[in-house]
Protein backbone atom coordinates (compact mmCIF):
# COMPACT_ATOMS: atom_id res chain seq x y z
CA UNK A 1 0.00 0.00 0.00
CA UNK A 2 2.78 2.40 0.89
CA UNK A 3 4.58 1.64 -2.38
CA UNK A 4 1.35 2.23 -4.31
CA UNK A 5 0.85 5.55 -2.55
CA UNK A 6 4.44 6.56 -3.31
CA UNK A 7 4.04 5.58 -6.95
CA UNK A 8 0.87 7.60 -7.20
CA UNK A 9 2.74 10.75 -6.19
CA UNK A 10 4.43 11.53 -9.53
CA UNK A 11 1.20 10.66 -11.36
CA UNK A 12 -1.08 12.80 -9.23
CA UNK A 13 -0.70 15.82 -11.53
CA UNK A 14 -1.51 14.08 -14.85
CA UNK A 15 -4.28 12.07 -13.19
CA UNK A 16 -5.95 15.19 -11.79
CA UNK A 17 -5.82 16.76 -15.24
CA UNK A 18 -7.31 13.72 -16.97
CA UNK A 19 -10.05 13.34 -14.36
CA UNK A 20 -11.42 16.81 -15.07
CA UNK A 21 -13.50 17.38 -18.20
CA UNK A 22 -11.64 20.52 -19.31
CA UNK A 23 -8.27 18.96 -18.59
CA UNK A 24 -9.06 15.81 -20.55
CA UNK A 25 -10.44 17.87 -23.43
CA UNK A 26 -7.20 19.83 -23.65
CA UNK A 27 -5.16 16.63 -23.63
CA UNK A 28 -7.34 15.00 -26.31
CA UNK A 29 -7.13 18.17 -28.42
CA UNK A 30 -3.34 18.23 -28.15
CA UNK A 31 -3.00 14.53 -29.01
CA UNK A 32 -5.39 14.91 -31.97
CA UNK A 33 -3.39 17.75 -33.49
CA UNK A 34 -0.09 16.00 -32.73
CA UNK A 35 -1.36 12.94 -34.61
CA UNK A 36 -2.39 15.14 -37.53
CA UNK A 37 1.02 16.84 -37.55
CA UNK A 38 2.95 13.56 -37.47
CA UNK A 39 0.59 11.81 -39.88
CA UNK A 40 0.64 14.73 -42.28
CA UNK A 41 4.44 14.79 -42.32
CA UNK A 42 4.63 11.04 -42.96
CA UNK A 43 2.03 11.15 -45.73
CA UNK A 44 3.72 14.14 -47.40
CA UNK A 45 7.13 12.47 -47.17
CA UNK A 46 5.90 9.18 -48.57
CA UNK A 47 3.84 11.00 -51.18
CA UNK A 48 6.99 12.49 -52.66
CA UNK A 49 8.34 8.95 -52.97
CA UNK A 50 5.12 7.76 -54.63
CA UNK A 51 4.54 5.23 -51.83
CA UNK A 52 1.82 4.91 -49.22
CA UNK A 53 2.46 5.46 -45.50
CA UNK A 54 0.15 3.19 -43.46
CA UNK A 55 1.36 4.79 -40.22
CA UNK A 56 0.73 8.27 -41.56
CA UNK A 57 -2.80 7.38 -42.68
CA UNK A 58 -3.41 5.67 -39.35
CA UNK A 59 -2.35 8.76 -37.42
CA UNK A 60 -4.61 10.97 -39.56
CA UNK A 61 -7.51 8.57 -38.92
CA UNK A 62 -6.78 8.65 -35.18
CA UNK A 63 -6.74 12.46 -35.29
CA UNK A 64 -10.14 12.53 -37.02
CA UNK A 65 -11.62 10.14 -34.47
CA UNK A 66 -10.29 12.16 -31.53
CA UNK A 67 -11.71 15.34 -33.06
CA UNK A 68 -15.07 13.61 -33.50
CA UNK A 69 -14.89 12.55 -29.84
CA UNK A 70 -14.53 16.19 -28.80
CA UNK A 71 -17.45 17.15 -31.04
CA UNK A 72 -19.70 14.60 -29.32
CA UNK A 73 -18.61 15.73 -25.87
CA UNK A 74 -19.40 19.35 -26.79
CA UNK A 75 -23.05 18.35 -27.10
CA UNK A 76 -23.19 18.92 -23.35
CA UNK A 77 -21.31 22.23 -23.18
CA UNK A 78 -24.23 24.60 -23.82
CA UNK A 79 -25.27 24.96 -20.18
CA UNK A 80 -21.74 25.61 -18.90
CA UNK A 81 -21.27 28.25 -21.60
CA UNK A 82 -24.64 29.78 -20.73
CA UNK A 83 -23.72 29.86 -17.05
CA UNK A 84 -20.46 31.68 -17.88
CA UNK A 85 -22.25 34.14 -20.18
CA UNK A 86 -24.85 34.89 -17.51
CA UNK A 87 -22.17 35.32 -14.88
CA UNK A 88 -20.28 37.79 -17.07
CA UNK A 89 -23.48 39.49 -18.19
CA UNK A 90 -22.81 42.83 -19.86
CA UNK A 91 -19.39 43.05 -18.23
CA UNK A 92 -20.19 46.01 -16.01
CA UNK A 93 -17.15 45.25 -13.86
CA UNK A 94 -14.79 45.87 -16.78
CA UNK A 95 -12.98 49.18 -16.57
CA UNK A 96 -12.60 49.53 -20.34
CA UNK A 97 -15.71 49.83 -22.50
CA UNK A 98 -14.03 48.28 -25.56
CA UNK A 99 -12.87 45.23 -23.61
CA UNK A 100 -16.35 44.92 -22.13
CA UNK A 101 -18.23 44.81 -25.42
CA UNK A 102 -15.61 42.69 -27.17
CA UNK A 103 -16.06 40.15 -24.38
CA UNK A 104 -19.85 40.27 -24.63
CA UNK A 105 -19.73 39.82 -28.42
CA UNK A 106 -17.30 36.93 -28.00
CA UNK A 107 -19.62 35.25 -25.49
CA UNK A 108 -22.54 35.60 -27.92
CA UNK A 109 -20.49 34.01 -30.72
CA UNK A 110 -19.45 31.18 -28.43
CA UNK A 111 -23.02 30.61 -27.26
CA UNK A 112 -24.33 30.42 -30.82
CA UNK A 113 -21.48 28.16 -31.91
CA UNK A 114 -22.65 25.18 -29.87
CA UNK A 115 -26.20 24.75 -31.24
CA UNK A 116 -24.94 25.26 -34.81
CA UNK A 117 -22.35 22.53 -34.34
CA UNK A 118 -24.98 20.27 -32.73
CA UNK A 119 -27.24 20.66 -35.77
CA UNK A 120 -24.33 19.88 -38.12
CA UNK A 121 -23.47 16.79 -36.09
CA UNK A 122 -27.10 15.65 -36.01
CA UNK A 123 -27.37 16.15 -39.77
CA UNK A 124 -24.27 14.03 -40.35
CA UNK A 125 -25.70 11.36 -38.06
CA UNK A 126 -28.98 11.30 -40.02
CA UNK A 127 -30.98 12.57 -37.04
CA UNK A 128 -31.98 15.81 -38.77
CA UNK A 129 -32.78 16.38 -42.43
CA UNK A 130 -30.50 19.35 -42.96
CA UNK A 131 -27.51 20.39 -45.06
CA UNK A 132 -24.69 19.63 -42.63
CA UNK A 133 -22.17 21.50 -44.77
CA UNK A 134 -23.94 24.82 -44.23
CA UNK A 135 -24.19 24.26 -40.50
CA UNK A 136 -20.53 23.26 -40.24
CA UNK A 137 -19.60 26.40 -42.18
CA UNK A 138 -21.76 28.54 -39.87
CA UNK A 139 -20.29 27.01 -36.72
CA UNK A 140 -16.77 27.48 -38.09
CA UNK A 141 -17.56 31.11 -38.95
CA UNK A 142 -18.79 31.70 -35.39
CA UNK A 143 -15.63 30.10 -34.02
CA UNK A 144 -13.53 32.34 -36.26
CA UNK A 145 -15.50 35.39 -35.11
CA UNK A 146 -14.94 34.44 -31.47
CA UNK A 147 -11.20 34.02 -32.09
CA UNK A 148 -10.98 37.36 -33.89
CA UNK A 149 -12.88 39.14 -31.10
CA UNK A 150 -10.69 37.47 -28.50
CA UNK A 151 -7.55 38.54 -30.37
CA UNK A 152 -8.69 42.16 -30.56
CA UNK A 153 -9.65 42.04 -26.87
CA UNK A 154 -6.21 40.79 -25.84
CA UNK A 155 -4.48 43.39 -28.04
CA UNK A 156 -6.61 46.09 -26.42
CA UNK A 157 -5.65 44.88 -22.93
CA UNK A 158 -1.97 44.77 -23.94
CA UNK A 159 -2.20 48.33 -25.22
CA UNK A 160 -3.80 49.51 -21.98
CA UNK A 161 -1.18 47.74 -19.88
CA UNK A 162 1.64 49.37 -21.80
CA UNK A 163 0.09 52.84 -21.58
CA UNK A 164 -0.52 52.39 -17.87
CA UNK A 165 3.05 51.22 -17.33
CA UNK A 166 4.42 54.26 -19.18
CA UNK A 167 2.27 56.68 -17.18
CA UNK A 168 2.84 55.10 -13.78
CA UNK A 169 5.73 52.60 -13.77
CA UNK A 170 4.99 49.84 -11.27
CA UNK A 171 7.51 48.05 -9.11
CA UNK A 172 7.71 44.95 -6.97
CA UNK A 173 4.65 42.68 -6.88
CA UNK A 174 2.54 45.04 -9.00
CA UNK A 175 5.14 45.03 -11.77
CA UNK A 176 5.37 41.23 -11.64
CA UNK A 177 1.59 40.88 -11.98
CA UNK A 178 1.55 43.34 -14.89
CA UNK A 179 4.30 41.42 -16.72
CA UNK A 180 2.50 38.12 -16.09
CA UNK A 181 -0.76 39.44 -17.49
CA UNK A 182 0.96 41.00 -20.50
CA UNK A 183 2.72 37.69 -21.21
CA UNK A 184 -0.55 35.79 -20.88
CA UNK A 185 -2.38 38.14 -23.25
CA UNK A 186 0.45 37.96 -25.80
CA UNK A 187 0.38 34.15 -25.72
CA UNK A 188 -3.41 34.25 -25.98
CA UNK A 189 -3.11 36.33 -29.16
CA UNK A 190 -0.63 33.83 -30.62
CA UNK A 191 -2.90 30.88 -29.81
CA UNK A 192 -5.99 32.62 -31.20
CA UNK A 193 -4.19 33.51 -34.45
CA UNK A 194 -3.03 29.90 -34.89
CA UNK A 195 -6.60 28.66 -34.44
CA UNK A 196 -7.95 31.42 -36.67
CA UNK A 197 -5.69 30.28 -39.51
CA UNK A 198 -7.15 26.78 -39.18
CA UNK A 199 -10.72 28.10 -38.91
CA UNK A 200 -10.34 29.94 -42.23
CA UNK A 201 -8.82 26.80 -43.77
CA UNK A 202 -12.00 24.90 -42.82
CA UNK A 203 -14.34 27.48 -44.37
CA UNK A 204 -15.97 26.79 -47.77
CA UNK A 205 -13.72 27.28 -50.83
CA UNK A 206 -13.26 30.91 -51.83
CA UNK A 207 -12.62 32.24 -48.32
CA UNK A 208 -9.01 33.45 -48.37
CA UNK A 209 -6.86 30.28 -47.98
CA UNK A 210 -9.80 27.93 -47.30
CA UNK A 211 -8.90 24.31 -48.03
CA UNK A 212 -5.31 25.09 -48.99
CA UNK A 213 -3.44 23.90 -45.89
CA UNK A 214 -1.77 20.47 -45.95
CA UNK A 215 -2.63 18.23 -42.98
CA UNK A 216 0.76 18.74 -41.31
CA UNK A 217 0.31 22.53 -41.25
CA UNK A 218 -3.16 22.20 -39.68
CA UNK A 219 -1.63 19.88 -37.10
CA UNK A 220 1.25 22.26 -36.42
CA UNK A 221 -1.01 25.28 -35.88
CA UNK A 222 -3.40 23.27 -33.73
CA UNK A 223 -0.54 21.83 -31.67
CA UNK A 224 0.84 25.32 -31.04
CA UNK A 225 -2.52 26.66 -29.87
CA UNK A 226 -3.18 23.55 -27.76
CA UNK A 227 0.18 23.69 -25.99
CA UNK A 228 -0.24 27.41 -25.36
CA UNK A 229 -3.69 26.73 -23.92
CA UNK A 230 -2.29 24.09 -21.57
CA UNK A 231 0.49 26.45 -20.49
CA UNK A 232 -1.90 29.33 -19.86
CA UNK A 233 -4.17 27.10 -17.81
CA UNK A 234 -1.74 25.11 -15.72
CA UNK A 235 1.01 27.70 -15.32
CA UNK A 236 -1.43 30.11 -13.71
CA UNK A 237 -1.51 32.58 -16.58
CA UNK A 238 -5.21 32.12 -17.28
CA UNK A 239 -6.00 33.63 -13.90
CA UNK A 240 -4.16 36.72 -15.00
CA UNK A 241 -6.20 37.07 -18.20
CA UNK A 242 -9.54 36.26 -16.61
CA UNK A 243 -10.59 34.54 -19.84
CA UNK A 244 -11.83 31.09 -20.80
CA UNK A 245 -11.43 29.07 -23.99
Amino acid sequence: MAAAAAAAGPLSGPVSVLESYRGRDRVVRTVAYACQLAGGILVAKKGRLATESPLGRGLLTASAQLSHCRTVLRLFDDLSMLAYSCQYGLGKKEEDVAVRWLSVAGNVADQLYYPCEHVAWAADAGILAADSGRWWALSTALWAASLLLGTIRSLRILSRLRRSQRREPASGDAARKTRARAKAEALTVLGHLADLCNAIHWMPPGWLWAGRFPPWLVGLLGSVSSLLGIYLTYAGATEATGSVE
